[in-house]
């Protein structure tokens, strides 16, 4: 059996060499350039740049993916708040707009007593000027009258008191107008009550005896 030789005291022992290939320096996190890993595999700089350049590839492949992602989530957020501030705007119109026709509902019965001084010839002098304030100032905030004699009758806006039929009229019509109905932008705040008249056939010219 051979026995294991041992070194003499004086005999040099051979060196171990490690050698770090990793492209991404553990401390800095950056790459490390091709002079540096060769430097550190004992190659002439210039041997393994192939090596690096991918790496380098790899490293901005992922960044750009990130980029990418971070840019949609941007875009995403954006996109979500100018939707949040149009339904916010919208909501806050809605309030303003409602709150006027509140305001409006509770004037309609002075409109109604104006109405019916013009009607009567009773809205002249400083009752008029003040009558014909009221009115425009009413308009300016959106309110609108509508109803009128002559118009086809519409059961969505118009609410029937009286009924009569006649052959001078060719469908559901309204006839008369007892109480203006106002609508504020696309709400309807009172219906109109108005009389309808449908239409009635003629009735049958006599027919000639024969002699």
């Amino acid at each position: 059996m051979t026995e294991p030789r041992h070194a003499a005291p004086d005999e040099e022992q051979p060196q171990v060499v490690v050698n770090d290939r990793r492209r991404i320096d553990p401390e800095t996190g950056e790459v490390r350039s091709p002079a540096h890993a060769a430097a550190e595999e004992g190659a002439a700089p210039g041997e393994d740049a192939p090596v690096v350049a991918e790496v380098v590839d790899e490293v901005a492949a992922e960044l750009k993916t990130q980029l990418d992602e971070r840019t949609a989530d941007l875009q995403r957020l954006t996109a979500e708040y100018a939707n949040y501030r149009k339904r916010v705007e919208r909501d806050r119109e809605a309030v303003i707009n409602n709150a006027k026709a509140s305001v409006a509902a509770e004037l309609l019965s002075v409109l109604d007593d104006v109405e019916r001084a013009d009607a009567h010839g009773d809205l002249t002098g400083a009752f008029k000027a003040v009558a014909d304030k009221l009115v425009s100032t009413l308009a300016k905030t959106g309110l609108e009258p509508f109803a009128h004699e002559g118009e086809a009758f519409d059961p969505s806006v118009h609410e029937a008191v009286q009924h009569s039929t006649s052959p001078d009229v060719d469908g559901p019509t309204v006839t008369a107008v007892l109480r203006r109905g106002y609508r504020f932008g696309d709400k309807l705040v009172r219906p109109a009550l108005v009389a309808v008249t449908d239409h009635e056939p003629a009735p049958a010219a006599p027919q000639a005896e024969e002699n």
